[in-house]
């Protein structure tokens, strides 16, 4: 992606959590870090690197806006006419997000059925938010009518030809839909995420119960984005905020494309590398090789905002007393001359071998939360699919023991969204009964959310 200023650059931090003791012959080091991000233009008492970048356009408040750029993609196949109310709603609420794009801000929107078309501002390029335009793109939005299919691999590819047309650091989508993907076939949206993996954030949402959970909720993984669920169509209120908070979100990123190195000594390895707060995300499979014994993986754009990463590495065997640095994991942001990559910040990953037994066994407080939290999503998870498959006793244990976790940890929002598809009769022990009906819309707001964590209680 483009330059950007010294000024638009947070400050980064990073701190990990582990117990570094490991019994003899003990292999598996489990580390939290957690990343932190806040505005300014040093990081670690260093100065970022200057980089020479276009004056950036004031924003509404009169100071500089950080370079980005907005394309939503709307929905607007022949579904998004039942209710008529739905598509109506849909054309308000994407009103309120770009009243909320700031001056300066480059943005468009793109009309999504069968095919992709860009209804403001058109002829393939980006409009410069000002009053005008926005007030342009609102008229528009009220042109939009419901006609035709569902192809969002060809949503994504004229976003990421629109974003790409900006000489911007900050790239971002924000997707609508209220139906499944049914006028192109499964390899050609994955081929389309994986072409667009890298260039540009997209948050998606799923407006209704017609829609298809992975589809979603894989376009916001892939490119490293938010997904959620607004059940009701017709409640307007929902919509609108929803979008305006994502818009929001967009608008207070800072800084794109900064990796999360992790380098291992000779003879270990990185067995996995997840993002536990604030949702579950593996990004284990997204490594890219960056020189001898480390590796990047992607966390997508930052403004002021904390995020917590799981890792885990095995090292190689040792005796009792002796200790090895383990991991060094780094935050690093690309040069875009094709430098070295400048560091943001550190932390270091540690191993201690001890016949001390109640330290080797004790697991750091972060680690064991985390591993609860990625326990509980698997579970619902797990816990749906069988109930789906009409496996009744395995839905039961699996819902059961995402409730014991839920109540566990604290994660209230989620112990809420279980008790509509569970009775719940004793949470501490995952003691629960199926529901005999379950609303639609309650097991799927479930599923699509039961990726979001919650921090440790301090």
């Amino acid at each position: 992606m483009a330059n950007f200023a010294k000024s638009t650059v947070p400050r980064f931090s990073v701190e990990v959590f582990q117990n570094e003791h490991l019994p003899e012959e003990g292999r598996e080091v489990n580390a939290i870090v957690t990343v932190t991000s806040t505005g300014g233009g040093t990081t670690g008492g260093m100065p970022i690197p200057a980089i020479p970048a276009p004056a950036p356009a004031p924003d509404q408040d009169g100071g500089p806006s950080p370079g980005a750029a907005v394309v939503i993609m709307v929905d607007c196949s022949g579904s998004m006419d039942y209710p008529p109310t739905k598509m109506r709603n849909a054309r308000d609420a994407t009103a309120a997000a770009i009243d909320t794009v700031r001056d300066g801000v480059a943005f468009a929107v793109v009309a999504g059925t069968h095919k992709a078309e860009e209804v403001f501002p058109g002829e393939g390029r980006l409009a410069i938010a000002d009053p005008a335009t926005r007030a342009r793109a609102k008229d528009a939005l009220r042109r939009l009518r419901a006609d035709g299919g569902t192809a969002i691999g060809t949503w994504l590819r004229l976003a990421d030809r629109l974003l790409a047309s900006a000489d911007v650091p900050i790239r971002h989508g924000i997707l609508l839909t209220d139906g499944r993907n049914e006028h192109e076939k499964p390899e050609e949206l994955r081929a389309a995420l994986d072409a667009c993996a890298g260039r540009f954030t997209c948050d998606a949402r799923g407006v209704g119960t017609d829609w298809e959970i992975k589809e979603v909720t894989g376009v916001a993984s892939a490119l490293l984005g938010s997904a959620d669920i607004v059940a009701d169509p017709s409640d307007l209120a929902a919509l609108t905020a929803d979008f305006t908070r994502m818009m929001e979100n967009a608008m207070g990123k800072e800084v794109a494309d900064v990796s999360l190195r992790v380098w291992t000594p000779l003879g270990a390895e990185v067995a996995f590398v997840k993002q536990v707060a604030p949702t579950v995300e593996d990004l284990t499979d997204r490594r890219a090789e960056a020189g001898a014994r480390a590796g990047d993986y992607p966390t997508g754009s930052w403004g002021d905002e904390s995020r917590d990463y799981h890792l885990c590495v095995r090292v190689p065997a040792a005796d009792v007393g002796q200790e090895m640095l383990a991991a060094r994991v780094s935050l690093v942001l690309p040069q875009p001359d094709g430098g070295l990559p400048a560091p943001l910040a550190q932390g270091l990953v540690r191993a201690v071998w001890t016949d001390d037994m109640v330290a080797s066994t004790a697991m750091n407080p972060q680690v064991a939360h985390y591993t609860g939290q990625a326990e509980l999503a698997q579970a619902i998870q797990q816990g749906l699919d069988a109930r789906k498959a009409g496996d009744m006793d395995g839905a039961t244990a699996k819902l059961g023991r995402a409730v014991q976790l839920a109540s566990a940890s604290g994660n209230e929002d989620t112990a809420k969204l279980l008790a509509k598809v569970v009775d719940v009769v004793d949470a501490a022990t995952g003691t629960v009964r199926l529901k005999a009906k379950v609303a639609e819309a309650d097991e799927m707001t479930l599923e699509t959310r039961s990726t979001k964590t919650v921090r440790v209680k301090k």
